[in-house]
């Protein structure tokens, strides 16, 4: 049996974090995935899937996203139910998520946000060089490289 779950979308809101009594970190939040096809008026669709996230990738998921960022997350299908104040059996259904990759670059988030240090694949000295450097990225196009045979891999 195979309960696989892949979505790439948006927050929809900052991830709400909490722990559990036993200490454990939950953090949820909703998830904006666009459909891959338009509807009749041709407006693309948009699903609002309901996430949890558990333990250290919760605490990260709290510190380093917020309403608005893409991620990409992997996961599994949960469904439960529970009764309500009336008595009726309300059915819930949520992605449990195991692996997430922020997608966003850290350039593209706002500069009054202080991410730390997250060794989340981010380079803080190539970032600011990057602000630094006004010059074009592709002033060298069309110029010969400079390479030695050392510099092949074959």
């Amino acid at each position: 049996m195979l309960n696989r779950v892949v979505l790439v979308g948006r927050l929809t809101r900052d991830p709400e974090l909490r722990y559990a009594k036993n200490g454990v970190a939950v953090a949820k939040f909703t998830l904006a995935v666009d459909r891959n096809y338009t509807n009749q008026q041709g407006e693309r669709e948009t699903d609002f899937i309901f996430i949890s996230v558990w333990r250290g990738l919760a605490e990260n998921c709290a510190k380093y996203t917020r309403k608005g960022s893409l991620v990409a997350l992997e996961g599994r299908l949960q469904v439960s139910s529970y009764e309500n104040q009336e008595g009726r059996t309300v059915w819930t259904t949520e992605v449990v998520a195991d692996h997430v990759k922020f997608l966003d670059s850290r350039n593209s988030q706002n500069s009054d946000n202080n991410f730390g240090d997250n060794n989340m694949g981010y380079n803080n000295n190539q970032n600011q060089q990057k602000k630094q450097s006004n010059q074009d990225p592709f002033q060298s196009v069309g110029k010969p490289i400079d390479l030695s045979d050392d510099d092949l891999p074959f």
